[in-house]
């Protein structure tokens, strides 16, 4: 496997203040500890960023933000929400700034049959002026795009890919269906270093952003098919998942080990609960989270 083959997203988290405005500095921040991490591909806005509980207000800021300061490489924005005249005027907005795509969550709420939902995504990639790349998410959304409705949406033009979340298995099969003629990204965080030496190169997840360093040292490992150290780094990230999922609240976890790292500001909205203070210890003492720590700090050292 050739280092500039594979293809790491970092789905970035919000950081905001009390008022749930955006947390400048947080943003700042954690960009620089993407882009110091060797990070080249960044997601602003999907689920990891908390998209469909912002203001307005602070999703323009983030993305004008995110727009104006990321410089290493491709930007694709979340877009999705729950109908096609709220995503439409999502993408109207997003599209004022310099970005490389638009990711578009299966409407939820109310469910669409498979035809609508070809329908839906060929309307608004007919509106959109860049790239539309589905996004796949049936666990938080409750539908899955069927293999009819990729085939209809990749012979549009303007629908380059697909990220696709909880269906490994499907997601295989539509590689093997479109071969390098539609993008599928894979969210597997657990499988990273065995999908790489498989030859599944197309990656985006949320826990990237916590530990963007080890991910970058799994792909480096690929890369030199150091197998074991690819393992090796692979074992700390599915740990730190672990930590998360067993938190009493995910994204309050993860605000926790953001703030632990030195970026600051809350990562989830007013009313998912703060963790209280022997949780939030438990967490910080955890080995694996003492061991990010330190090394997020070396590598903020020698960018």
């Amino acid at each position: 496997m050739e280092l500039n083959d594979a293809e790491i997203i970092t789905a970035i988290g919000t950081p905001l203040d009390a008022d749930e405005t955006l947390h400048d500095e947080g943003l700042e921040r954690q960009l620089a500890d993407q882009a110091s991490a060797g990070i080249e591909r960044i997601l602003v806005a999907g689920s990891m960023g908390v998209m469909q509980m912002l203001r307005d207000s602070t999703y323009r800021s983030l993305v004008s933000t995110a727009c104006d300061r990321w410089r290493t490489g491709e930007l694709l924005v979340g877009v999705g929400d729950t109908g096609f005249a709220r995503t439409r005027d999502r993408i109207e907005l997003v599209t004022q700034y310099k970005i490389d795509g638009v990711v578009v969550l299966t409407p939820y709420l109310f469910k669409f049959t498979q035809q609508q939902l070809g329908e839906y995504f060929v309307a608004l990639a007919d509106c959109s002026p860049v790239p539309v790349y589905l996004y796949d998410l049936p666990a938080l959304t409750g539908t899955s795009p069927e293999m009819e409705t990729y085939h209809t949406v990749a012979r549009h033009p303007n629908i380059h890919g697909a990220k696709i979340s909880g269906r490994l298995e499907f997601a295989l099969e539509l590689m093997q269906q479109f071969g390098s003629k539609f993008r599928i990204i894979v969210s597997a965080p657990d499988k990273l270093d065995s999908l790489l030496r498989d030859g599944i190169l197309k990656h985006l997840d949320g826990m990237f952003s916590i530990a963007p360093h080890w991910v970058n040292e799994i792909l480096r490992a690929a890369a030199e098919a150091d197998w074991c150290r690819a393992t090796k780094y692979q074992a700390k990230l599915n740990q730190l998942r672990d930590v998360l999922l067993q938190a009493s609240n995910v994204m309050a976890a993860y605000t926790v080990m953001m703030n632990a790292r030195g970026i600051p500001g809350v990562f989830h909205g007013l009313f998912h609960r703060t963790l209280g203070a022997v949780e939030r210890e438990r967490i910080v003492s955890t080995a694996v989270v003492t061991e990010l720590v330190a090394a997020g700090e070396v590598a903020r050292s020698h960018p």
